[in-house]
């Protein structure tokens, strides 16, 4: 299980997280401009990190990349400081649904840079033993920046009662996992169902995109996004249902092949290509401001 879930990291860390940055539009941080470029070098000591035994220097490795996503989280709050000077001032309507949703993909992959650190130290942060903290780095790289990113990005371009309700369910289910990890597993089923129903307006939504006239390559990554992602989801409701019942589910390394490798590359990249093409082809409806 270990190498196929750093395989996935590795595609989050070089792939997903600026490819998906480069999606981002409206007040854009200088630093957001200069992390993006930077990216691919900031990731690749914590790349190294993961194909090195659990040591000092493992850790050390992991920690550029953790600062790197400290950073590329305080991005946040200079964009609101930045809509709010745009606007005039503050006010609760500049955090939109969209706008949550991107400033929580900002966010989150902090949260695994974190495990990451814990984890190549082989230290149990808060408790929590290494398994979960290996799953947690790529779980924020994916289910934490990419979901996020990809509902605030469906809800910008199509804004709805449906739009709006996945940009908020997604950041609102990851960081009820996320509680839930300290709580218990009822309290992490809870997050998944959240979870779950805010990805499942985003394939509800992206199957309407499929109306549209797409070229015949961007209709397949939107469609394969969302059928992996509905199928995705339901072994994750399994596996949250199974830890807090004790219902038969799948095990980890099961969860690590299907619903994470699923994750990764039929959601995560096959809709963040998909969403630049769009733009290369719409780029005025695709570069629309952020909703305030």
């Amino acid at each position: 299980m270990s190498v196929l879930v750093d395989l996935i990291v590795m595609l989050g860390m070089f792939v997903i997280v600026p490819m998906g940055l480069g999606l981002i539009d409206g007040p854009r941080p200088r630093g957001l401009r200069s992390l993006r470029r930077a990216w691919p070098l900031l990731a690749a000591p914590g790349a190294l990190a993961l194909w090195l035994p659990r040591s000092p220097t493992a850790a050390a490795l992991a920690a550029v990349y953790a600062l790197a996503t400290v950073a590329l989280a305080l991005c946040a709050p200079a964009r609101i400081t930045a809509l709010a000077r745009r606007e005039g001032g503050f006010s609760p309507r500049l955090l939109a649904p969209a706008e949550i949703a991107v400033l929580t993909a900002l966010v989150a992959p902090s949260v695994a840079g974190l495990a990451l650190v814990a984890e190549r130290a082989g230290h149990e942060l808060f408790g929590f033993d290494l398994d979960i903290l290996a799953l947690t780095v790529p779980h924020f790289h994916f289910a934490g920046f990419a979901a996020a990113l990809v509902a605030g990005l469906v809800c910008r371009t199509s804004d709805g009662r449906a739009t709006r309700f996945a940009a908020l369910s997604v950041p609102l289910g990851t960081l009820l996992v996320l509680i839930g990890y300290f709580v218990d597993d009822w309290a992490e089923l809870v997050g998944a169902l959240v979870l779950t129903a805010g990805m499942w307006a985003v394939a509800l939504e992206t199957r309407r995109e499929l109306r549209g006239g797409l070229d015949p390559v961007t209709r397949g990554l939107l469609a394969v996004s969302a059928v992996v992602l509905v199928a995705t989801m339901l072994l994750a409701l399994s596996w949250a249902l199974g830890e807090a019942t004790g219902l038969p589910h799948p095990n980890l390394t099961w969860m690590a092949a299907t619903h994470g490798l699923g994750n990764a590359l039929g959601f995560a990249l096959c809709s963040l290509l998909a969403r630049h093409r769009l733009r290369a082809t719409d780029p005025i409806k695709e570069t629309a401001p952020w909703p305030v």
